[in-house]
């Protein structure tokens, strides 16, 4: 309680009702919006206390108090409180970006960025309301995940994000780069997510991964030789693990999985189930072009994640591999024409022409004409995965507005080209939507590294 509330505000247990009341008809106006500000309030959960301070503000100078209205105000409107922390003793040696990956990681012969080779995502909740406090403890525990490993695929390349329930807790959704998650395909009937937060660890060492879990969420003493202080689970509770992998010989290892044939055509350079190479870097967006450029988030990214479980039996038994280049790629290309893409699919906008002459249109083409400039407008970071015992891939996608990866879904769902095939369908022959089901989709917010501890708080 503040000095005024405690000068002005009679005790409880020493008065009457009466004396109360008296006491409350003499006070003025002003004194009265100050005792709601400084005793009321802070007693009210953070989203109920934005929302009441924003409605009496109104009322206040909606009755001559215009003067007045500014003691309701939210305190946190400047949205970045200082966490009044030393300053970060890695900041050398990461990005300031916590989506730069690409200069650190492992690269292909023809100079294609390659993901870590193991992943983890890990899906929270906050355990208490937003406080500076808890940013605190948020951000020396990333600091400690900083400290223990270089940031790079042989160390641990990591990103905290913040989701849609973390930035309604705020009051602050409508304000955010993010919003609820929305079916986007009517083929699909996903669950539509919402988090506080995802922490997301790439590493080419699984054992770096575990040993990381383990002290953000376990009982790890330390990490390397660094001792573990504030962990994230003094903040957050873990509601869902994501795991997966991406890499040449990793998919072969994971065969007995549901929705696999028992003999696919995979070989030990293949690193994704389907096959095919991906991530040809003519075939993403930059690190640069998916950053916010301006405004309150700038420097940060929007991520979306969403679960699609793989239906691979018909994909490699009922097609040979003419059949899955034209459904992947285009049907206008020949296995061997992919075995020579070195850093980019060709592109001829002649989805609708193919359409028309094969009866069936690849996936690549179609998300292609969601292009400005002729670049990419999505960061793809998906990986493979097995969880729940079933093939599948969690897509993590990063791009400068959700907007960019939405107009590429619906540019994958392809519902434009029935009209030029009457064989082509809502799944059939219409790229690779007749083998992929998704099961759930999230939205986050990625921020730049020295606002990730609770952003906007």
């Amino acid at each position: 309680m503040t000095t005024f509330a405690r000068t002005v505000l009679p005790s409880t247990a020493s008065v009457s009702a009466g004396s109360r009341a008296r006491f409350f008809n003499r006070l003025t106006r002003r004194e009265i919006l100050l005792l709601i500000r400084t005793v009321v309030i802070p007693t009210i959960g953070m989203r109920t206390r934005r929302r009441l301070l924003r409605k009496l503000a109104g009322t206040a100078a909606g009755v001559g108090l215009a003067g007045c209205s500014a003691l309701l105000e939210d305190e946190p409107r400047k949205r970045e409180s200082p966490l009044n922390l030393p300053t970060n003793p890695n900041a050398n040696r990461v990005p300031s970006r916590q989506h730069a990956w690409n200069g650190f990681s492992r690269s292909d012969s023809e100079g294609n960025p390659l993901l870590p080779r193991h992943h983890l995502v890990l899906l929270l909740t906050l355990s208490s309301e937003p406080s500076v406090e808890a940013a605190r403890r948020v951000e020396r525990a990333m600091r400690t995940l900083e400290s223990a490993y270089d940031w790079s695929s042989d160390g641990l390349i990591h990103i905290l994000a913040w989701g849609t329930q973390y930035f309604e807790r705020l009051d602050d959704l409508d304000a955010a780069p993010i919003h609820r998650p929305t079916v986007i395909s009517r083929t699909d009937d996903p669950k539509l997510l919402d988090f506080d937060a995802a922490l997301v660890l790439g590493s080419d060492a699984p054992s770096h991964i575990r040993a990381a879990e383990s002290a953000m969420f376990g009982g790890k003493g330390s990490l390397t030789d660094i001792e573990v202080g504030d962990r994230l689970s003094d903040v957050f509770d873990v509601e869902e693990r994501r795991t997966g992998f991406r890499g040449a010989g990793l998919p072969v290892e994971h065969t007995d999985a549901e929705g696999i044939p028992k003999s696919p055509p995979l070989s030990e350079k293949d690193r994704m189930f389907m096959g095919f190479r991906s991530g040809l870097r003519g075939t993403q967006a930059s690190e640069d072009h998916v950053t916010i450029d301006s405004g309150a988030f700038a420097g940060g990214t929007t991520m979306h994640l969403s679960h699609l479980k793989q239906s691979l039996d018909e994909w490699f038994e009922a097609f040979d591999e003419s059949e899955r280049v034209a459904r992947m790629f285009s049907p206008e290309f020949s296995p061997k024409d992919v075995a020579g893409f070195a850093h980019d699919v060709p592109f001829t906008d002649a989805v609708r022409e193919h359409a028309r002459k094969y009866d069936v249109v690849g996936h690549q083409e179609k998300v292609a004409q969601t292009r400005q400039d002729d670049q990419p407008v999505i960061l793809r970071r998906d990986f493979n995965t097995v969880d729940g015992g079933h093939a599948g891939v969690h897509f993590l996608a990063l791009q400068r507005s959700l907007s960019d990866f939405e107009r590429t879904r619906k540019a994958m769902n392809g519902w434009y080209v029935r009209d030029d095939s009457r064989k082509i369908t809502e799944r059939k022959n219409n790229g690779i939507l007749d083998f992929i089901t998704v099961l759930s989709r999230a939205n986050f917010y990625v921020p730049p590294r020295e606002k990730r501890a609770f952003p906007r708080l």
